[in-house]
């Protein structure tokens, strides 16, 4: 029996690759395979709806409750 590939980490939103790290700043991710950096913002970029920002890197909700769009915003 094969195992199923584990996944490194969450999928960049601008790669897709599973690479985003959270930094030393809270709510700030880089890509390690892409270097893009990003924040967690509030407002998601895809629909507006309005979202409360869990900056603690082990609870971060990346993506929004009302469309699943990814709430980082590129910097």
């Amino acid at each position: 029996m094969s195992e199923p590939a584990t996944r490194p980490g969450p999928e960049c939103p601008g790669c897709g690759e599973p690479w985003l790290r959270s930094t030393a700043v809270p709510g700030r991710y880089r890509c390690v395979y892409c270097l893009r950096r990003y924040e967690l913002v509030s407002v998601c970029p895809d629909c507006g709806e309005h979202s409360t920002i869990v900056r603690m890197s082990s609870t971060a909700i990346v993506k929004c409750n009302h469309c699943g769009g990814s709430m980082l915003q590129e910097v």
